[in-house]
């Protein structure tokens, strides 16, 4: 499903820039058409169903928008904002095109229900996760989601660590994954694309941290199913960075992820943690068949049960970006 999208203004130019970015790189989200004609504009709103419109003050007063789902109106801050258009919803003018595409998205996952009423799921989910601390899961989860890129891949990066690490490793200065938390009525696949950042050097995907440490502890499991399904649905590749525990939540992820990377390092506690999970706990006996074992570190760790490695070398950076671009021409075929 395409939200179909109409932008009406008599700025020609302007419109065709929108509409132009908008269909090379939201193709598979938005349906644009433009109307610059203030005289044919009721015919043409008559003729097409609208999901969204975008209008020109002047435009938007003149509009039949009974049909149209979410009207909006053009905010130019130098002119100032007509009285009669005070009840509809607003949006900037002049501001990058991806902050409109988030905010018609934001708004529009407002009044939609559901998370299947909108994209489909169609990513592959593979979780990063390791029994002991420090292992390098974070690194990791990083680098494999790059090198998914690398083969033309769409990948989202998805951190649902006890704490977050994002903020190492991306700016965050967009809105945070907080806000689509407590809000069940929304369309959640559509908020999160509203919300969604991408990363310039990488092209992966992400979502700015949690405000504040409980917003992400509070999630139920059945909670983090909902959030794994939403990002999943414009997506190639999830990729879900884990705490290093085993508790109802990690292991909720386990059972619906395709593939699981369990990360090791050549440290005595790494292996040892890594031993006791596969011999003394239920759980490895269920994920055993999807799982990866990542020797990172340049760590050479053979454990009986995981038929699958991947080996990464150790690479002295303190530049934790760094260090995860270069692992991620990294051999991750298994």
């Amino acid at each position: 499903m395409k939200l179909k999208l109409l932008i009406a203004t008599s700025d020609g130019d302007y419109a065709e820039h929108l509409s132009d970015i908008l269909s090379e790189k939201y193709s598979e989200t938005f349906d644009v058409s433009v109307c610059s004609s203030l005289d044919r504009l009721k015919d043409f709103s008559m003729a097409n169903k609208f999901d969204v419109a975008i209008f020109d003050q002047g435009f938007a007063s003149a509009a039949n928008l009974s049909p149209i789902k979410l009207p909006l109106v053009l905010i130019d801050e130098s002119v100032g904002f007509a009285e009669d258009n005070a009840p509809l919803k607003k949006i900037r003018k002049y501001q990058r095109v991806s902050a409109i595409a988030g905010n018609v998205l934001e708004n529009y996952a407002e009044i939609s229900q559901g998370i299947n009423n909108f994209g489909a799921s169609k990513a592959r989910t593979t979780a990063v996760w390791s029994p002991s601390g420090g292992a390098g899961k974070t690194t990791v989860a990083l680098a494999y989601a790059a090198n998914k890129i690398s083969s033309g891949k769409h990948a989202l990066y998805l951190n649902l660590e006890n704490f977050s690490s994002t903020s190492a490793y991306f700016q965050e200065n967009g809105k945070s994954i907080s806000k689509v938390f407590g809000r069940p009525e929304s369309n959640v696949s559509m908020l999160l694309m509203g919300i969604r950042q991408q990363d310039s050097g990488s092209g992966i995907s992400y979502f700015c941290g949690p405000e504040n440490y409980d917003d992400m502890n509070i999630l139920t499991s059945d909670d983090i199913e909902t959030l794994i399904s939403a990002c999943a649905a414009d997506m190639d590749e999830v990729v879900i960075d884990l705490s290093s525990q085993c508790d109802e939540r990690v292991r909720k992820v386990f059972e619906i992820a395709d593939a699981l990377l369990i990360v090791c390092d050549p440290s005595t506690t790494s292996q040892t943690k890594l031993q006791q999970f596969a011999t003394q706990h239920i759980v490895f006996g269920q994920i055993q068949a999807k799982t990866v074992l990542v020797n990172n570190k340049g760590a050479k760790t053979n454990q009986p049960g995981i038929d699958k490695t991947v080996s990464l070398p150790l690479l002295n950076s303190a530049d934790p970006i760094s260090v995860f671009k270069s692992l991620s021409s990294g051999n991750f075929d298994w």
